[in-house]
């Protein structure tokens, strides 16, 4: 089944704007946002809760078997803070969200982020895992890094995502 709209994932650290730009995104494009974070908590789609990261264990398997159907018909904007897991099939974009240390810093903080948590997700950002985990899982022209620290940076790549939609093609 060749799809009619596309399907992106926009993915990074937790604090890079990947919920604002999706919603954003979604509303521009009439793309279908999905929140994986929301949807692992209303379809009950984890292991449990794990008290040192204060988050739910994601079950990637059930997360895959519940979007199967959704992803195979396109016009999604998955919204996760990882990407190695789901089926590279499923994305004609994938943007990885890059935010400045500092600004990361000051965003986590001001969400009550524990210590731990805190320097978990910097490091992260500091040695760009999760384009390093995009490039690994997705072909590398359909990755696509963008500066993610301000209220420009999300405009511009609004605009930058809105036109990449008007443009898109399917595949034949």
């Amino acid at each position: 089944m060749v799809r009619k709209r596309p399907n992106i994932l926009v993915t990074g650290t937790p604090g890079t704007g990947k919920t604002t730009t999706s919603s954003a995104l979604a509303e521009a494009t009439q793309l279908h946002h999905i929140n994986v974070g929301d949807l692992v908590k209303a379809k009950n789609l984890h292991d449990g809760w794990d008290d040192e990261l204060d988050c739910y264990i994601i079950n990637e398997d059930l997360v895959c078997d519940e979007l199967e159907d959704t992803m195979e018909e396109g016009g999604n904007i998955v919204d996760y803070h990882g990407c190695d897991f789901f089926p590279e099939r499923w994305f004609d974009l994938v943007v990885v969200l890059q935010t400045d240390n500092t600004v990361l810093y000051d965003r986590l903080t001001r969400r009550g982020y524990s210590e731990s948590k805190l320097s978990n997700n910097i490091e992260c950002e500091i040695f760009q895992t999760l384009l390093e985990e995009a490039k690994e899982s997705y072909a590398e022209d359909i990755v696509l890094p963008l500066k993610s620290d301000s209220i420009q940076d999300i405009s511009t790549n609004l605009s930058t995502l809105a036109e990449w939609v008007r443009r898109w093609q399917p595949s034949t």
